[in-house]
């Protein structure tokens, strides 16, 4: 009874109202082509950035009414290219997702190597890579997520990783060897390794993709996650519109709502 008669008295005030009201949302997406969208498509006009409205942060923005959206992530995107989108990002954004740290690793150079080159070549391009992840990669991590946090102090930060490319042993019949499907799939899983420990430090909150890509990624059954290496050249090895949406959105709406 008295809490039916406070509720009464609130709203005869006009504070329930305001008590019960959703706060909106400022979402900010920054990163590279994974969140950009690259290979989904529907580009409008962003340019080379190739921003898609078929990627997860759109996705989500429109998923979730009142949703204040920027969308900054960029193709081709390294740290220091989302430091300059970080400088682009309103102050009181509440929450911001990125995936950055394949381009600085040289992702692109390791598929051209292992494509064009044999086994050894392909396992030492990976190894190389994992040298950097391991060595240079996190401080450059750390100094993205401070400064998402220095600019937008008030943000809940998302880190989201990149997912494995092959299914190893898999219905491919021709193209690259299972050894250099499996040793490019090592490389994504030091690269998602390290961003889950520099998410960690920095209190962000680490989306794993790689359970959602299982039995959708290149050589699966069902193989609908991911381009192969196909035209246009730089959208392969990228998420489709059902990998956008059943690879990313899905696991970060199950992660944040």
């Amino acid at each position: 009874m008295c809490a039916t008669l406070g509720v009464a008295l609130l709203a005869s005030l006009g504070i329930a109202g305001t008590a019960n009201a959703v706060r909106a949302t400022n979402y900010v997406a920054l990163g590279d082509s994974f969140a950009s969208g690259v290979g989904a498509g529907d580009y409008g006009n962003s340019g080379d950035c190739k921003r898609s409205a078929n990627a997860f942060g759109p996705l989500w923005a429109n998923a979730h009414s009142g949703t204040n959206f920027t969308f900054l992530a960029c193709s081709g995107a390294k740290t220091g290219d989302v430091l300059n989108q970080i400088s682009s990002m309103p102050a009181n954004a509440t929450l911001v997702t990125v995936t950055v740290g394949g381009n600085d690793a040289g992702a692109t150079d390791v598929i051209m190597t292992c494509t064009f080159n044999d086994d050894q070549t392909c396992i030492n391009r990976v190894n190389t890579a994992k040298s950097y992840l391991k060595n240079t990669l996190p401080g450059l991590l750390d100094k993205v997520y401070a400064a998402v946090k220095a600019k937008a102090p008030n943000a809940k930060l998302v880190v989201l990783s990149y997912p494995r490319f092959y299914t190893v042993p898999g219905s491919c019949a021709v193209g690259l060897s299972d050894t250099k499907r499996s040793a490019i799939n090592s490389g994504v899983d030091a690269l998602d390794s390290v961003l889950s420990a520099r998410a960690a430090a920095a209190g962000a909150k680490f989306v794993d993709v790689r359970p959602a890509f299982n039995g959708h990624n290149i050589c699966s059954a069902a193989g609908d996650y991911l381009r192969s290496l196909t035209p246009p050249i730089d959208e392969s090895y990228h998420p489709t519109v059902a990998g956008q949406r059943g690879g990313y959105y899905a696991p970060l709406t199950a992660a944040i709502g």
